[in-house]
Order: structure tokens, then C-alpha cells, then sequence
């Protein structure tokens, strides 16, 4: 269950990469900080609290 998740997971950032023709995680939040990419702040929201979600995902995982 918890791959599953971190899979969904894995697969929602990239659709969100891929919205924005971007492949690199830390370039795409610089960019919607910054302003260079205008209406992005919603889907970087979204971006850090879904590699938030998978961080802990992954330590629940590693602790077994």
C-alpha cells in the first residue's frame, strides 16, 4: 500500500512537471516563486506538500 502511494505520488508531480514543461523539481519552484511562471503558484503548492507526503512515506517504509 504505501508503494502504491508513493507510486501516485511519483506519477502526480510529474503530471505536474510535465503541465508546465519543466523536468526539474527545484527549477520549476524557483520559476513559480519568481514569477516567471505566472498561475503556478496553486500547482507548486501542490508539488511541495506532495514530496512532503512522500518524504514521510518513504521514512514509514525505510523504518520497517
Amino acid at each position: 500500500l504505501i508503494n502504491f502511494k508513493i507510486r501516485f505520488i511519483v506519477n502526480e508531480v510529474d503530471a505536474i512537471l510535465k503541465r508546465w514543461n519543466e523536468d526539474n523539481i527545484d527549477d520549476f519552484l524557483q520559476k513559480a516563486k519568481d514569477g516567471r511562471l505566472e498561475e503556478a503558484e496553486n500547482d507548486a503548492i501542490e508539488l511541495k506538500q506532495l514530496l512532503l507526503d512522500e518524504e514521510k512515506l518513504r521514512n514509514i517504509l525505510n523504518s520497517f
